[in-house]
């Protein structure tokens, strides 16, 4: 499931941040390639670029939308528009970088492994995933879409099965020199109030909850989630929401 650019980029500080915070992580060796699978809107990229200004530095997503974003942003890389689940580079990579975009994809005890496999030798895959899914904002969405009102269309809607950092750990250890694993909270001010909360995941983890229904029923969705969200992320007097969000960052060395 992709995201919308235009969503995406209403918090692009607060995105950024995490990925910044992984790309840190990635040992500083000679990387001549490197690649960014589910590049978003180019935010992720940029990143990447900035870390390793000599490598032939690319994108891909599988959403135009965000194709054509992160062209724009960067029109000097080459970005593609492919699906990670296929994804088969000609050449091996020296750094492969996944942004909030492998928790959109099942099976990751092969994905990881199959991954790792297209880097060169000391080459890096860096992960960040959301580690999010029992916060109140995805719990509420899964609560009221069993609701009776829209139970048919979208009462069975669930993401894609996400791990700890012990299951990663001993998957990639014995095919890497090393495997780092960590988990970080990350507290978003926002303002705007409950909208804000909401506007952050009709960008991302509301998609597939909103997709099956008409604007009628999208509108009363909506409006339910908000008053939930009201009651279980309280703003402060002028507004502002604190909205903390775990992530898993998963850096593994070929």
């Amino acid at each position: 499931m992709s995201c919308s650019a235009l969503q995406y980029t209403k918090f692009e500080q607060e995105r950024t941040r995490p990925v910044r915070d992984l790309v840190a992580a990635i040992p500083a060796t000679s990387v001549r390639r490197a690649i960014d699978l589910g590049c978003g809107p180019g935010n992720s990229t940029e990143v990447l670029l900035q870390r390793f200004p000599g490598a032939q530095v690319s994108g891909t997503d599988n959403s135009e939308d965000m194709v054509a974003a992160a062209r724009k942003r960067l029109p000097s890389v080459d970005f593609m528009l492919s699906d990670i689940a296929t994804w088969n580079p000609e050449r091996p990579c020296d750094v492969i970088l996944a942004n909030a975009s492998l928790q959109w994809l099942p099976d990751h005890q092969s994905l990881y492994p199959r991954l790792v496999s297209k880097l060169s030798e000391g080459g890096t895959l860096a992960v960040q995933t959301p580690d999010n899914l029992d916060e109140p904002a995805h719990r509420l969405a899964r609560e009221i879409a069993a609701d009776r009102r829209w139970r048919s269309k979208i009462g069975e809607v669930r993401h894609p099965e996400r791990h700890g950092a012990s299951f990663y750990h001993a998957l990639l250890r014995t095919n890497c020199r090393s495997v780092d694993a960590w988990r970080t909270t990350y507290f978003h001010a926002l303002s705007g109030g409950p909208c804000a909360v909401v506007e952050w995941f009709k960008g991302t983890a509301l998609r597939p909850f909103l997709g099956p229904l008409d604007a009628g029923e999208q509108t009363e969705f909506l409006q339910v989630y908000t008053a939930a969200i009201a009651q279980a992320y309280p703003a402060y007097e002028d507004g502002t929401v604190l909205l903390p969000f775990p992530r898993l960052f998963v850096v593994a060395t070929r």
